[in-house]
């Protein structure tokens, strides 16, 4: 089992960037594939990028693909999501999550999750 902390969140303005980290107890984090979900107020919690245990494969939704960097430290047991040129509406708590049998993009998939982050974008 794995337990994870987000940190990181804030208000920024709209074109800035943010940078946020999950930490991840554990000394199997690298035999997990991560990944970043959202949920934005009175919506669903949406995919937004997941990487594969060894960072061999990363994946991204349409709407954040080009502005936001997902990556990991194995040896830290730490995962990362770079946003970069952000919009109001990537405003959202952002969690992330763990599994240790599928790297995919439905909620589902994965049975670890963090307390979440706030992320604010002003415009």
């Amino acid at each position: 089992q794995v337990q994870l902390v987000e940190s990181g969140g804030g208000l920024v303005q709209a074109g800035g960037s943010l940078r946020l980290s999950c930490a991840a107890s554990g000394r199997t984090f690298g035999t997990y594939a991560m990944a970043w979900f959202r949920q934005a107020p009175g919506k669903e919690r949406e995919f937004v990028a997941a990487v594969t245990g060894n960072s061999g494969s990363t994946y991204y939704s349409d709407s954040v693909k080009g502005r936001f960097t997902i990556s990991r430290d194995n040896a830290k047991s730490m995962m990362y999501l770079q946003m970069n040129s952000l919009k109001p509406e990537d405003t959202a708590v952002y969690y992330c999550a763990a599994s240790r049998t599928v790297v995919g993009r439905n909620r589902s998939d994965y049975p670890y999750w963090g307390q979440g982050t706030q992320v604010t974008v002003a415009s």
